[in-house]
């Protein structure tokens, strides 16, 4: 499929769909302020079109989340279906042993 014909859907919006932020406009404050990469550029649009096989790189939580776009989606489901729109490539934090 060429670049032109893949499927796209604003920035701000997938990732309000892939729940990584509860509303649009929070995602849309972290894109405007200059927070997030995609494929490794700065952007500052939350129309930017993204899709199948982007890469995004944004701060959640005091990390840096390491983000390839799997799927476009359709809508903000439940987080078993919109973990089938992303591949987390950031290797979680190591859990603190109980022994410790």
């Amino acid at each position: 499929m060429a670049a032109a014909d893949r499927a796209t859907i604003r920035l701000d919006k997938w990732l309000v769909q892939a729940r990584f932020f509860k509303t649009r406009a929070l995602a849309s404050a972290l894109v405007e302020a200059g927070r997030v990469r995609l494929n490794g550029q700065h952007v500052a649009k939350p129309a930017q079109p993204v899709g199948e096989g982007d890469m995004l790189t944004f701060p959640q939580g005091g990390r840096i989340r390491l983000i390839r776009v799997v799927a476009v989606g359709a809508r903000r489901g439940p987080a078993s279906e919109a973990r089938g729109l992303y591949d987390d490539l950031d290797t979680p934090p190591a859990a603190a042993s109980p022994l410790e």
